[in-house]
């Protein structure tokens, strides 16, 4: 088993103006040596984000960027650990903070054009240089959520982070599953406090180099923040900085982390801009994303598994029904949220419409092969599943921002960091311990483990025995689900069973929802990014 041979090369990526492979020999894209710890919960992320900071001094960089950033949220809980504060004092200490935030769209229609601009306003006036970036194709974002620290001195304590967990309200929840104290509105269902599931990748080591080159690459983009001469008046009242400043220059990779081989391939969807417009380093877009997935998917034989925000549309549906259909030994196991994040009829129609359409293909093409689960917490509340997680055969493994969707495989900006982790001839030991660490808290095992804790490194596997073949992880989804399920329908007597799963089925749209819901669905919530000889094509991870 050759691990590589699930990632992509660098022809395969399909994109020849960037320059993310040029520290990279031949063919190869991606970088060798490397740890890559998940971090399950934004309460984990946050803490160690914290830390991470506060130690950085003059003469180190910060590099970030964000879909979604709150002045106020605190990493911790604790005053002082505010995001404009720990940016802020970093940069007073002389470390060097750049940030690229997505200016966003108008408030009024839920997104955070507001919150946005007051964290760059804010850190602008502490000194980091944290711009509004609307450098997108229309109605798109910029969607990737990454932040780069590199220690003048200390190169081996680079670090990393990609992953689906923004610096914003909502998201420092924990195991249990009770929301961020400074929470978002939610649709009811998930009350004042919306539970939050949700998962970022941190990476030391050479990918750190590479995580860096993302940021590089959109900052060093000479095209304006801006074109629309609304935002220009705007930013120009307020004073705000417009113009990037030339960044360091960029020092080599780190070193690789002795006792480790994380093999990190980093995917990343650009759109085509149109209209004279192009990234310079990614003409016509990339679309990495949905090559990456779609080649794993081509390669899996026994199990995948997602956790995912939206999984979407009939185009994404049919990767997975061809491999299906292909390899009869093959199990999908998915958790999604099991609501809408708004209630909208706009909001939630148009989605559920997308998951029947994903769900059906899958569902109908491989019967008792296919499972669609949501998660609640001991209370019985929702969680809202903000992760995008993939794991194929327990060997490809990826934590980003994409989701399953046409949006994130072609329309928005996206970055995912794939691990293969060749440490044993049949399987990637990083991407099992990733897949069982997020089954045994979903199934309520009695020793949820930090997968990295090297004083325990045998009892997640220990625990989770039961769940290491893809037939017997199927069949104990099911069995949880099937219990919690009907101990609900049954009016909750006596004491609830242990787990957290609940199945879902193809959400039924009568024929007017179905009618009213595909305008919105096709061009608001999962638009096409790709150039329109593509589109003809119809596939979406095609080469």
């Amino acid at each position: 088993m050759h691990h590589t041979d699930w990632l992509l090369t660098q022809a395969e990526r399909g994109n020849p103006d960037t320059r993310l492979d040029d520290v990279h020999p031949g063919q190869v894209a991606w970088s060798e040596g490397n740890e890559v710890r998940p971090l399950v919960h934004g309460a984990t992320y946050f803490a160690e984000l914290y830390e991470r900071l506060e130690e950085t001094r003059r003469g180190d960089v910060v590099f970030l960027t964000d879909w979604q950033g709150d002045a106020d949220e605190r990493l911790t809980g604790e005053p002082g650990s505010e995001v404009v504060e720990v940016l802020g004092r970093a940069d007073e200490r002389g470390v060097d903070v750049r940030g690229l935030i997505w200016r966003s769209h108008w408030e009024r229609l839920n997104f955070n054009a507001a919150e946005n601009r007051l964290l760059g306003r804010q850190l602008q006036a502490r000194g980091a240089e944290v711009l509004l970036d609307m450098r997108v194709r229309s109605g798109g974002s910029h969607h990737q959520k990454l932040v780069v620290i590199r220690y003048r001195d200390r190169p081996e304590r680079d670090v990393a982070y990609v992953g689906g967990i923004d610096l914003c309200h909502s998201r420092r929840d924990d195991i249990h599953h009770q929301g961020d104290p400074q929470a978002l509105d939610l649709a009811d269902e998930y009350g004042a406090t919306p539970p939050w599931h949700d998962v970022q990748a941190a990476i030391t080591g050479p990918a750190v180099h590479d995580v860096e080159t993302v940021f590089r690459e959109r900052w060093e983009d000479p095209t304006p923040l801006t074109r629309h001469p609304v935002y220009w008046l705007q930013d120009k009242l307020f004073r705000l900085d417009m113009t990037p400043d030339a960044l360091p220059e960029q020092t080599p990779p780190p070193p690789p982390v002795p006792g480790s081989d994380h093999h990190v391939q980093l995917l990343r969807t650009y759109p085509n801009l149109r209209h004279g417009r192009d990234y310079p380093f990614a003409r016509g877009g990339e679309r990495s994303v949905a090559r990456g997935y779609s080649k794993a998917v081509s390669r899996a034989r026994r199990l995948v598994y997602v956790e995912d925000q939206y999984l979407w549309g009939e185009q994404v549906g049919d990767v997975f029904v061809e491999a299906l259909q292909r390899n009869k030994d093959l199990f999908v196991v998915a958790v999604v949220p099991i609501h809408t994040d708004q209630d909208s009829f706009v909001a939630r129609v148009p989605q559920m419409l997308g998951r029947s359409r994903a769900m059906r293909e899958m569902t109908e093409a491989a019967p008792g092969r296919v499972a669609i689960y949501g998660i609640e917490n001991h209370q019985g509340t929702p969680v809202y599943v903000h992760a995008k997680v993939c794991v194929m055969d327990d060997t490809w493994a990826t934590v980003g921002s994409d989701n399953f969707n046409r949006r994130s495989w072609t329309h928005d900006s996206e970055l995912s960091a794939v691990v293969v982790d060749p440490s044993a001839p049949d399987h990637s030991p990083y991407a099992r311990r990733l897949r069982l660490t997020l089954a045994a808290e979903h199934l309520d095992r009695p020793a949820v483990v930090d997968p990295q804790d090297p004083s325990r490194p045998d009892e997640l596997l220990e625990v989770m025995a039961d769940c290491i073949e893809p037939a017997d992880f199927f069949a104990a989804y099911a069995e949880s689900a099937d219990r919690l399920d009907a101990w609900h329908a049954a009016g909750k007597p006596g004491e609830r069973p242990p787990g957290r799963l609940r199945r879902l089925v193809p959400p039924e749209l009568d024929p007017l929802q179905r009618a009213l819901s595909v305008l919105p669905y096709t061009h608001l919530h999962d638009p096409d990014g790709r150039p329109g000889p593509l589109r003809r094509l119809g596939r979406l991870g095609g080469f």
